[in-house]
Order: structure tokens, then C-alpha cells, then sequence
């Protein structure tokens, strides 16, 4: 990346604070080199096929569908929104009546009454306007609710490869602004448009009762809305995707630069990184202020033809009145003028509501694309529990790509009695890692079977599947909240005594209540807080809390000093004895009691035996030995 075009400096910043924000249009080409790393984007045919439309009616009645759970609330809505769209009209109907019935013929106690049924009318008005927009929110917040857990639950079925190549801002971003806007859409464009449009439509029949030829004249000029709606609507609707997508990037490079803060501060990039934020954020701001300046210019002309429609009513109007062909008196054309502001009044807020609806439909899709987003590949329609495994492991001629395209294994083919141990060996990418990911049934096979007891794991349920096995890796997740809760994980109805007998059959019970609030303590995100001992003490309780038949030790005392290795050997042996276990490690003592060592490179096999088999070889596996010996000692 050439740094010079964006480069700035700290008296910069100072001297010239309000830097100048280009405002971004539908022409200008997407910036992929203002994040720190580059965000996943929809495809070209995507962007181009969004470009072609303004409004998608099809994707809108799909968010609006998410009201059927809640259809009584949304009925009385609706009757809600009718009442409120006539009673508006019939008001100003009211006061026009008032003015050329009693208040014309001098009729004082005609008016006192006609002003209490007009003041009853009023309060029965404002109550409707409580409970239609008390139940919009009630309905837009549960909607939201309910699509915020599907996109969860979705989430969570989604395999390991979706989040490997998903950025976390991108996601974080979904389940955010996008459902921000997806709750403008489900709370009012609807049921605010059909009041407007309700009320131009009672108010435009009152107006053709009163006078067809003048109420002629409104519909010949109709076009103008029509042509102003149709050029807008697509520079407003691509606007509002380019700017969500633009908020995507930005919440991307925040959580990636979060992640990332001691890489950022140890290699001293916080300057060069607020650069590229500040460059990412002005970028922002343009796709905000190419928005703001379309909505500026749509909401101002809709206005301004309103009012030239109802200057054209004035000198047509006028004219009539004075044409006693025309049948219209002055009073008339007073309640003409009455019904006309109440049917250009709307005009403004439903420009206002398209823009929203606009905006809704570019978070809907993007929300949508996730829900219809197949996993790569999921369970067999008719896979099974699995039953209580012995241990057996078998891997029969296995090949997987994580990509589709190039093999990161080759044929692998081993056997694991039940009760064993096998070490996995070899450099970094030689595949070991791989092996643990399919054991687990993170991602299928491309070739060949993993067998569990004789059986293809393929006919048992993912989940099933797991909860007989568990995984130590060399830096394990902790979520926030205490110890207790954290090694609970490994069995939830776990009781108190029992999460601590697991730490005592560890030995390690003293490193954790040595801590200020003992097994109450809590832990920060990530485990901060802790030494990176007493996190994977942690996580071997957790393991040995959920009593796996199968367990799986992914370098995890590569981070753990020799002294406390020491103290967990003991209890590792009790850990892993009866248990199938597979260790990926660089730890002399753990590879040496292995029942068998499988060395791998480049996806193949190319050594396997016993630790003293393979040293007699005196080949890959004796070369990394020694190299391991070096290092330790």
C-alpha cells in the first residue's frame, strides 16, 4: 500500500480539524485500501443487479412478513391506521362546515355545539394516534427481536468455514445498523404511509365531490410527483446499500483493530492505523453526505410542487368562482383549499417514508443474504445420535481442501485403538491441525471416511458427535463471567463441588484459589486478567469436566511453563487414560508417551510408529527430535 496520497500528521490534524469530506455519488468506484485488511463484499452481478432497481417490493414484503406471529396486533393496527387516515380529512371537513354552516348564518349556539362534537371528534382522533403508534413500536421492536435470533440462530449453524473467511464487523454489522433500519421499515413506512396516502385519498375524493374540473386539473399534474419519485428513488435507494456497505467496513476495521490493539501498539502502527481510520471514516462521511444531499434535494421539490399545485388551485379556483357556469361558491372553494393542504400535505412525509423504506430494503437484503446463506455443507437428512462411543478411530484414504481447490491432505489413513494415544507431528502446514478440525466434524472430507467404533461419523449428528469428545487448544476461549461458570461449560448441570473436584484431580486447586475472589473471580473477555497458565488450567478442567471419550490436546501446554506443566502430568495420565486421545504437540514428555506418533508433511503421512520405532529410522521424525531436544535444552 503507498501510504503518500493519505498521508497527514498530527499538527495537520490540529491546524486543519475539519478535514474536507468528498461527497461520494453512485459513480465513484469503491475503496478497498482504506481498511486494514480487506473486507468481504457483495459480488460485482450483486452490486450491478442492486444498481437496477430502486425499490424491490418483493424483498419488502418479505420483512413485512415477519408481522404474521403478531397478526391481532397488527390487525387492530391496521383498522388504527384507516381510522386515523379518515378522521384527518373529516376534521378539516369539520371546520369548514362549522365556518359556512353556524358561524356564516351568525347561529351562536349552533356554533357552541358544532364546536363540542368537533372537540369530542378531536380527542377520539388523538387516541387513535396513541394506539397506532404505541402498536407500531410494540410490533417494529418485536420484529426486530425475532429476526436478530434468526440471524443468531443461523449463525450458529453455519460451519467453521463461513467465519474463516467472514470478517467479525461485517457480521456485527447485520445484527446493528442494519437491523436499525430494518425497524423503521417494519414500524412505519407501512402503517405511516397508509395514513398519508389513506388521508390524500379521502381527501381527494372530498375534493372531487366539491368540484370534478378543479380536482382534474391536480390529477393532470400528478405526473410530475410520478417522474420526481421514479428519478430519486434509485439514487436514493443505491445510495443508502453504499452506505450501509460502507458502515460495514468501518465496524469491520474497529473490531479487527480492537482484536488487534497489542499487535497495533507493539510494532508502534497507532499513528499509521488512525491514518487509515481517519481516511476509512472520511469515506464514510462522503456515501452519508451523497445520501443527505439526494434526500435534501427530493423532500425540498415534492414540497415545492405541492405549492405550485396549490397556486394553480388559487388561479383556477379563483376563476371558477367567478364563473357562474362553474357552480362553485366562494365558500366552496374555502373548503376546497382546506382539503387540498390536507391532501399535499402528505406528499413530504411519504418522500420522507420512501427514503426509509429504501433504506430498510438495503439492510433487509443484506440480513436476507445471510438467512439464505446454505451452509457448505450440513448434516444427512436422516443422521442419527450417536450412541456412546468406545473410542475407535479410523481414518480411511481422507483428502480435504479448504477451499475447493487445493488439497491440504492427501490420502490420510490411520488407525486409533480405543484407549490410545496418538501424537501428531510435523511442521507448521504439514496438515496436523486439519486432522483435529475433521475429528471434530468442523468440515467434511472431500474424500474418503473418518470412522468413530466402525461407523461413518457422516450418519451422526454434528452435535451429538461432539458432546462426546473435547478439545484443549494452546490459546482457549474464555467467556466473560466467573471461573466456576467458565469450566462449567464442559457440563452444564455440573454442580459447584463438582467443577472443583475437577480442578483438584488436576492438582491445581491452589493456582485458582489463589486468586483474589477464588473460583468466584471473574474474567475478563479473552481471559484477561489471568496468566496464560491458570486460563489453560481452566480449560483442561472444563475437558475433564465433560468426561469426553474422545479427547483432543492441540499444543495445549505449549503456553504453560515447564514447573506447571509438571504439576499437570499427573493429571493428564488420569485424563487421557481410557480415553482416545489425539495430541498435536512440540513437548518432548507428551510425545514420548504416545502410543503412536504420525508424522505428517504437506497433508501426507510419511512416518508413523512408536516414538523409539521411529527414532531407529533415523529419518523425518528423528531430525525433528533432535531439533526439539536442541530447543529444550
Amino acid at each position: 500500500m503507498n501510504p503518500d496520497p493519505h498521508k497527514s500528521s498530527n499538527a495537520k490534524a490540529k491546524t486543519d480539524p475539519f478535514d474536507k469530506v468528498e461527497t461520494k455519488t453512485l459513480r465513484d468506484p469503491v475503496r478497498h485500501d482504506l481498511s486494514l485488511a480487506r473486507v468481504e463484499r457483495a459480488t460485482e452481478d450483486q452490486l450491478e443487479k442492486n444498481r437496477a432497481r430502486s425499490f424491490d417490493a418483493k424483498t419488502f414484503m418479505r420483512l413485512f412478513a415477519w408481522t404474521r406471529p403478531y397478526a391481532f396486533k397488527r390487525n387492530v393496527l391496521f383498522v388504527c391506521v384507516i381510522a386515523r387516515s379518515i378522521q384527518i380529512p373529516l376534521l378539516a371537513w369539520a371546520i369548514a362546515a362549522i365556518i359556512n354552516g353556524p358561524v356564516t348564518e351568525g347561529n351562536v349556539r349552533g356554533i357552541f355545539i358544532a364546536t363540542a362534537i368537533f372537540a369530542f371528534f378531536a380527542t377520539l382522533t388523538q387516541l387513535t394516534m396513541h394506539f397506532r403508534q404505541r402498536l407500531a413500536l410494540e410490533l417494529g421492536e418485536a420484529v426486530v427481536k425475532d429476526m436478530r435470533d434468526a440471524v443468531f440462530q443461523h449463525l450458529l449453524t453455519l460451519p467453521m468455514a463461513y467465519f474463516n473467511r467472514t470478517k467479525l464487523g461485517s457480521i456485527l454489522s447485520r445484527l446493528t445498523s442494519d437491523m436499525e433500519a430494518l425497524r423503521m421499515g417494519a414500524q412505519n413506512v407501512i402503517f405511516v404511509s397508509l395514513v398519508q396516502i389513506g388521508q390524500m385519498i379521502i381527501s381527494g375524493a372530498l375534493m372531487a365531490w366539491y368540484n370534478w374540473k378543479l380536482f382534474g386539473v391536480i390529477v393532470a399534474l400528478s405526473p410530475l410527483f410520478y417522474g420526481i419519485n421514479r428519478y430519486f428513488g434509485k439514487r436514493i435507494g443505491e445510495s443508502s446499500r453504499l452506505l450501509q456497505e460502507s458502515f460495514s467496513r468501518v465496524t469491520a476495521t474497529v473490531a479487527e483493530s480492537v482484536k488487534g490493539i497489542q499487535v497495533t501498539q507493539g510494532f508502534a502502527r497507532e499513528s499509521r492505523n488512525a491514518e487509515l481510520f481517519r481516511d476509512l471514516i472520511r469515506d464514510h462521511s462522503g456515501y452519508n453526505m451523497g445520501l443527505a444531499r439526494n434526500i435534501a434535494l427530493y423532500i425540498p421539490l415534492l414540497e415545492l410542487n405541492a405549492q405550485f399545485f396549490i397556486a394553480i388551485i388559487v388561479v383556477v379556483g379563483g376563476y371558477g368562482a367567478l364563473q357562474p357556469d362553474w357552480g362553485m361558491s366562494v365558500a366552496d372553494l374555502v373548503v376546497f383549499f382546506f382539503l387540498a393542504n390536507l391532501f399535499f400535505s402528505p406528499i413530504s412525509a411519504l418522500g420522507r417514508q420512501f427514503t426509509n423504506a429504501l433504506s430498510a430494503v438495503a439492510g433487509a437484503e443484506r440480513i436476507f443474504r445471510l438467512l439464505d446463506l446454505k451452509p457448505d455443507w450440513q448434516d444427512a437428512p436422516d443422521a442419527k445420535e450417536a450412541p456412546p462411543f468406545k473410542g475407535h478411530v479410523a481414518f480411511e484414504n481422507v483428502s480435504f481442501s479448504y477451499d475447493g481447490k487445493t488439497r491440504v491432505l492427501h490420502n490420510v489413513s490411520f488407525v486409533a485403538p480405543s484407549g490410545t494415544t496418538t501424537a501428531l507431528v510435523g511442521h507448521t502446514g504439514s496438515g496436523k491441525s486439519t486432522v483435529i478440525n475433521l475429528l471434530g466434524k468442523y468440515y467434511r472430507p472431500a474424500d474418503g471416511r473418518i470412522l468413530f467404533d466402525n461407523e461413518d461419523v457422516a450418519g451422526y449428528t454434528s452435535a451429538s458427535l461432539r458432546a462426546q469428545t473435547a478439545v484443549v487448544l494452546q490459546h482457549n476461549f474464555l467467556f466473560s463471567g466467573n471461573i466456576l461458570e467458565n469450566i462449567r461449560l464442559g457440563r452444564l448441570d455440573a454442580t459447584d463441588a463438582e467443577v472443583i473436584a475437577c480442578v483438584e484431580e488436576l492438582g491445581c486447586r491452589d493456582l485458582l484459589e489463589a486468586l483474589p475472589d477464588g473460583f468466584a473471580t471473574k474474567v475478563g473477555e479473552r481471559g484477561t486478567g489471568l496468566s496464560l497458565g491458570q486460563r489453560q488450567v481452566i480449560c483442561f478442567a472444563r475437558a475433564l469436566l465433560a468426561r469426553p471419550r474422545i479427547l483432543v490436546l492441540d499444543e495445549a501446554t505449549a503456553s504453560i511453563d515447564t514447573v506447571t506443566e509438571a504439576r499437570l502430568q499427573a493429571a493428564l495420565e488420569k485424563l487421557l487414560k481410557g480415553r482416545t486421545a489425539f495430541v498435536i504437540a512440540h513437548r518432548l514428555s507428551t510425545i514420548r508417551r504416545a502410543d503412536q506418533v504420525l508424522v505428517l508433511d504437506e497433508g501426507r503421512i510419511i512416518e508413523r510408529g512408536t516414538h523409539t520405532e521411529l527414532l531407529s529410522l533415523d529419518g523425518t521424525y528423528a531430525d525433528l527430535y533432535r531439533q526439539f531436544s536442541s530447543e529444550t535444552s
